[in-house]
């Protein structure tokens, strides 16, 4: 099979689906709120790449390429690999399963031709050793059973981007070391969107839950378009400990363009107490579930109830503090006693502070 439900468990191996599929995978086994949708397994790819014999193709044209690092021959690169698969159809067994999918889901949710979002993901994606996280591409509001093949193509094209190759290249990685799984999933109608981190992004701070947040769906979130509501929330007891306004002007209402957002609402806080509350909270499960801190995109889902609207959309590993050694607060050698009463005073126990810090080498 090529196609999973989420709520299969061969949809759990990243190995298979790519960091995203599995991701959502694990929330639903977890019992976490996800909108409904499939995976199309890495092995698709394969098969496509194999029946057009595009590997080949990709290897001539990165041997003219060569260990060159200039943007220009990156995009002539990318240009030409892109002129031959567009014109390379899906195998017809991959492309009925996914029509046959995508007919079960519009079933399943009750609403013919729903429109969904089609997503990258890539094998190596959200690895905490290797992050390709907003490398490859997403779109949303993509409706009907032939717009989601022609989407399909386009999550395998964004393998051999540009930007992709430039970054592979970087890193010293072949894009042959990845292999491009998709998700197709119901598009949230969202009246507010954005990020969360289960720690500090500023300190690295795991006590606190961090929420970025805007009016409409992520996109302009993610993108940077706009400067989105900040919230920091205490993990323990989770008050909201801090709350910086964001400047809000444009929002997508659906996936093609943005719009202004009305001034009556520029201003006013996208998302309430009760939503940060249960988003803190859900943030938490995740951070337990996955046993590191999370990166997590999510939505308020205004065609669904308050209090059962938040949907999670992606998790994966935070990648930037999680990599920074931490240095215990109690240091077993100095022993207990000496540990309370260097806590009391102040005073450094066995060599070293009690408590963390971040250092900076000299370069």
């Amino acid at each position: 099979m090529y196609t999973l439900p989420f709520t299969d468990d061969a949809c759990r191996d990243v190995r298979s689906v790519g960091g995203k599929a599995a991701g959502l995978a694990d929330m639903v086994a977890a019992g976490l709120p996800v909108a409904p949708g499939f995976a199309l397994a890495a092995e698709a790819y394969r098969h496509y790449l194999a029946q057009h014999g595009l590997v080949a193709l990709v290897n001539e044209v990165l041997d003219r390429l060569g260990r060159s690092r200039d943007q220009g021959a990156f995009e002539k690169a990318a240009a030409q690999i892109a002129a031959r698969l567009r014109t390379a159809e899906l195998p017809d067994d991959v492309a009925e399963q996914v029509r046959t999918a995508y007919r079960r889901l519009c079933e399943d949710i009750g609403v013919p031709d729903v429109a969904v979002a089609v997503r990258s993901s890539a094998t190596a994606e959200d690895s905490v050793g290797a992050s390709f996280a907003g490398e490859f591409e997403t779109w949303v509001d993509v409706v009907g059973e032939d717009a989601v093949l022609a989407h399909v193509r386009k999550c395998y094209e964004s393998v051999f981007s540009a930007r992709v190759m430039s970054y592979l290249a970087e890193k010293d990685i072949s894009p042959h070391a990845i292999e491009m799984a998709v998700v197709i999933q119901k598009t949230v109608r969202a009246r507010a969107a954005g990020v969360m981190f289960t720690l500090s992004p500023t300190s690295g701070d795991r006590s606190k839950v961090a929420i970025e947040a805007s009016w409409g769906l992520g996109l302009a979130v993610v993108g940077g378009e706009v400067t989105p509501d900040r919230f920091l929330v205490d993990k323990v007891g989770l008050g909201i400990v801090e709350r910086t306004p964001g400047r809000k002007l444009l929002e997508y209402r659906r996936g093609d363009a943005a719009v202004p957002v009305p001034a009556e609402r520029q201003d006013l806080p996208c998302l309430s107490d009760d939503d940060i509350t249960a988003l803190a909270q859900l943030g938490k499960r995740l951070e337990r579930l996955h046993g590191a801190p999370q990166d997590i995109e999510f939505a308020l889902d205004e065609e669904l109830p308050a209090g059962s609207d938040v949907i999670l959309l992606q998790c994966r590993p935070e990648t930037v503090w999680s990599s920074v050694p931490r240095k215990p607060a109690f240091d077993a050698s100095a022993g207990m006693m000496s540990w309370i009463t260097g806590s009391i005073s102040g005073a450094p126990t066995g060599g070293s502070a009690v408590g963390h810090q971040h250092q900076s080498k000299a370069s």
